[in-house]
């Protein structure tokens, strides 16, 4: 039975492994046609924010819900999108307002979120968009791609590179924490002048 079970994971690990494929070719396809205004900003230049992230860890939606009240106390806009791949949401209070947040039944088949507050999300030009998808689940990294959001800022990855204006190291197994923190530093180092030399130097690619 444990053999059966095991050739079965196998099976749908394979399958899904196909479908992110299909789906980073359509995306490179969607960034090529992505026309947006950029604008490296700092955090205390922005007006409006928005975040994504994993939203399976209870841990994890804590911490992202204790930053957007510090962002909503510097006066910011805040607009945040999470994914889980849990049957259902976990039970947590939040603001409908501010959250919305998606599973595996509002993707296609080559994985791209299709829903319409994800689209108008997308579409919005927020002043700062913040991928907080630390454990690379790609429904997010495919939003954080294909959003007109004018500062966007995620992990330091070589794949994705192309994604970000502003991306940063972090270690994954200090957590969300460790990476908040580091994002605050990093924007911080934005120069209030948008200089794209200043903002380039802290690109690591």
């Amino acid at each position: 039975f444990s053999y059966i079970c095991e050739i079965k994971r196998t099976k749908v690990a394979l399958i899904q492994k196909v479908k992110e494929n299909f789906g980073k070719r359509f995306m490179q396809k969607e960034i090529s046609l992505l026309h947006r205004k950029k604008n490296l900003l700092n955090l205390a230049d922005a007006k409006t924010v928005a975040l994504l992230f994993n939203a399976d860890e209870r841990e994890e939606f804590e911490l992202v819900k204790k930053y957007v009240a510090y962002l909503k106390e510097l006066g910011k806009k805040v607009k945040v999108v999470g994914y889980y791949t849990t049957k259902e949401l976990m039970s947590m209070s939040y603001s409908k307002l501010e959250y919305t947040f998606f599973s595996v039944k509002e993707l296609n088949w080559h994985q791209k979120p299709n829903d319409l507050y994800i689209n108008n999300f997308i579409a919005e030009e927020h002043d700062i968009l913040l991928d907080l998808n630390i454990h690379d689940f790609f429904p997010l990294t495919y939003i954080a791609a294909l959003s007109k959001a004018k500062c966007k800022v995620g992990k330091y990855t070589e794949e994705y590179g192309e994604i970000y204006d502003l991306m940063i190291e972090t270690d994954v197994s200090k957590g969300m924490k460790y990476f908040l923190r580091n994002v605050d530093t990093y924007i911080d180092m934005l120069n209030k002048k948008n200089d794209p030399a200043t903002a380039e130097k802290q690109k690591q690619k």
